[in-house]
């Protein structure tokens, strides 16, 4: 069995940002060479997100206000995590909700989806560099 690890780098200028990352890592998928296997894309911080849904805008807004209502932001002093100094509590409560990764089977050298399916990665407490793990194993 083969297998391929590449790191994706996000710096987001805004809090909370939703991007598609599917065409990344198809890239990744093609730069492996593997063709029949699954590819792991995991979010390696505590305050961002790996999860698979449609690429619609009206979607993403309503992602964004429902985990706004779950978990808002402000005030900070709401959640006993800020008292260390912090101000993100909020967003790992979010990333909880959201997953911290998925598993995606590969066939015939590409993501092998349901309708309307796509990667993104759900950034929560932004400004900052944060990576997301490409993992692949197959033949």
């Amino acid at each position: 069995m083969k297998h391929f690890r590449e790191e994706l780098w996000f710096n987001t200028e805004t809090r909370r940002a939703y991007i598609n990352i599917t065409p990344e890592v198809q890239t990744i998928i093609d730069k492996s060479k593997i063709k029949e296997g699954l590819c792991l894309v995991n979010a390696m911080h505590i305050s961002a997100s790996v999860y698979i849904n449609d690429d619609e805008s009206g979607l993403l807004h309503d992602y964004d206000v429902w985990l706004e209502k779950l978990a808002p932001h402000a005030p900070p002093s709401q959640y006993r995590h800020n008292d260390t100094g912090e101000d993100n509590a909020d967003a790992h409560l979010k990333r909880q909700v959201m997953g911290r990764e998925v598993v995606v089977a590969i066939t015939n050298g590409k993501l092998d989806f349901g309708p309307w399916e796509q990667i993104f990665y759900g950034e929560f407490d932004g400004r900052r560099k944060k990576r997301v793990l490409i993992k692949i194993i197959g033949e």
